[in-house]
């Protein structure tokens, strides 16, 4: 594609010879490969402009950028909004690949990864191949990626959906960030679907109030209906949800779809539940009439919501409702979403999850509650560089909703780890509760839980939950909550066993 086949997009300058080619985009000067246009895109950490010379020498053919770079003798184009212009940039040069696919995004604070791959699991079910992209990975056609971000910059979501396309997948579920909708990165997709599931404090570090975290989810469904694609757009809201409540009111160009649980007037509704170690059990009744059970491996209420989205996402793309709820009663978890670690038998269970805000560790421990377990031991930690308010909440809910809680770090990034935890502190000292011991090293603090825990307990390693790392500084350093539970693990079965040993000899002495 010449230069001169992208304009025009939206405001912009050019400079340079409009008949250069361009054989890829990029914004990342490592990744970089000749040819490529260079987006210098502003960054928290750096900022892309540093990098406009190291782009010319490795052989970009044209810079992009918001402020025209001087000594730089190749072509270049100057924008308002980089992020923006990157998305009506790639939509062009990938020949618009949203207009051969029907996309399904997720938004809200917690429940986006458990939907991406519960309405996976029912597409998967009805013979439909689907691309995912979410936070625990990108994933179409046998191929499985890596995923730094939840939702990825708007160049490389056009480029794995044009990939998508030249293999036949005609599905995408995408969990839409905040970020991503405030920064621009879907800007221009033609969503088909939408789903909200709920709002609770994240994020307050970017967006700095609530109100704004919600402007920017409701921006996926503001946009609804704009792109090209003649077909009814469908806006899937829980209507429980104070958020959904206000979203369900703003004017949105599409058929809007209610579920939940609380609310009677609801599109979608859970009833008659019945929630165990094993599993969930309730009736899915749809539109007032149709009924039908759904059994699933997932336990807490949160993922009865989680379903109920799923439901109507996939009826809204025309799936028949009881097809939909026959491949729900084999759909699989998501990795690090109340995964079971195994206990080797010594009595105790562990559970790993994802739960880093004060909302998804309430609903998390009500979940375990609700097994009635002996004891919960749970072990947390709060994020550095990241929203501060929501630390002393979380360890307030903690020791409220625990009879232990080991307080630790998790990804500490730039900031000191003792002084995270003393903002988590503050909420436990507040209410006066004593069950808690700090430990930084997470590692330290996930063999204390271990040691600590006796038959019929549950201990939860909350924060982590699929990921593999610890972000220290500016360091990613390999990080497993599960391969640690395990290394401790084998070490309480060996000196169980050890013990046994012993007092088999004692007796045998004594006799």
């Amino acid at each position: 594609m010449k230069a001169k086949d992208i304009f025009p997009v939206q405001d912009m300058l050019f400079a340079g010879d409009g008949d250069i080619e361009i054989s890829g985009i990029s914004y990342d000067t490592r990744k970089l490969q000749k040819g490529d246009a260079f987006f210098a895109l502003p960054g928290h950490m750096t900022d892309g402009k540093n990098f406009i010379r190291e782009a010319a020498e490795k052989g970009a053919s044209v810079i992009i950028s918001q402020e025209k770079a001087d000594n730089v003798v190749l072509p270049q184009i100057i924008v308002k909004n980089i992020f923006s212009f990157m998305s009506e940039f790639s939509a062009k040069f990938y020949n618009y690949p949203d207009r051969e696919m029907t996309i399904i995004g997720i938004t809200g604070t917690n429940g986006k990864t458990t939907i991406t791959y519960m309405i996976e699991s029912i597409l998967a079910h009805c013979g439909i191949s689907c691309g995912v992209i979410g936070t625990v990975n990108y994933r179409y056609g046998g191929k499985v990626f890596n995923a730094p971000n939840t939702t990825p910059q708007s160049a490389d979501i056009y480029k794995m959906m044009r990939e998508m396309c030249s293999c036949a997948i005609r599905y995408l579920v995408m969990e839409v960030s905040s970020h991503a909708l405030a920064l621009g990165r879907v800007a221009g997709i033609d969503f088909d679907i939408a789903v909200f599931t709920n709002l609770t404090r994240d994020h307050l570090d970017f967006h700095k109030d609530i109100e704004s975290y919600f402007a920017a989810k409701s921006l996926l469904f503001s946009e609804l209906g704009k792109g090209i694609k003649s077909n009814i757009k469908y806006a899937i809201i829980n209507a429980d949800d104070k958020y959904g409540k206000k979203l369900f009111k703003i004017d949105i160009n599409a058929k809007k779809k209610s579920y939940g649980v609380k609310t009677n007037e609801v599109d979608f509704k859970a009833a008659n539940i019945n929630v165990s170690s094993v599993g969930s059990e309730f009736n899915v009744i749809a539109a007032n009439a149709m009924a039908e059970r759904v059994k699933i491996k997932h336990i807490g209420l949160h993922n009865i919501y989680n379903v109920l989205s799923s439901i109507a996402a996939c009826v809204a793309c025309g799936i028949d409702f009881k097809r939909v709820v026959e491949a729900l009663n084999g759909c699989t978890q998501a990795p690090g979403r109340l995964e079971r670690v195994n206990t080797k038998n010594l009595g105790f269970e562990i559970v790993v999850d994802y739960a880093h805000t004060d909302d998804a560790l309430k609903n998390v421990l009500s979940a375990l509650n609700d097994l009635k377990p002996k004891r919960i031991i749970t072990l947390f930690g709060c994020g550095g560089d990241r929203d501060r308010t929501k630390r002393p909440l979380m360890g307030k809910i903690a020791v409220e909703m625990s009879d232990f809680v080991f307080v630790t770090s998790d990804n500490p990034r730039t900031e000191d780890p003792l002084q995270i935890i003393l903002d988590i502190e503050v909420g436990i000292k507040r209410i006066g509760k004593t069950n808690y011991k700090i430990i930084a090293d997470r590692e330290h603090a996930i063999k204390e839980a271990v040691m600590m825990a006796k038959k019929g307990d549950i201990i939860l390693l909350a924060g982590k939950g699929h990921e593999t790392y610890q972000i220290t500084g500016t360091q990613k350093i390999p990080f497993n909550d599960i391969e640690f539970a395990q290394k401790y693990l084998d070490l309480k079965e060996k000196q169980k066993a050890s013990l046994k040993s012993w007092q088999t000899q004692q007796k045998e002495f004594d006799f």
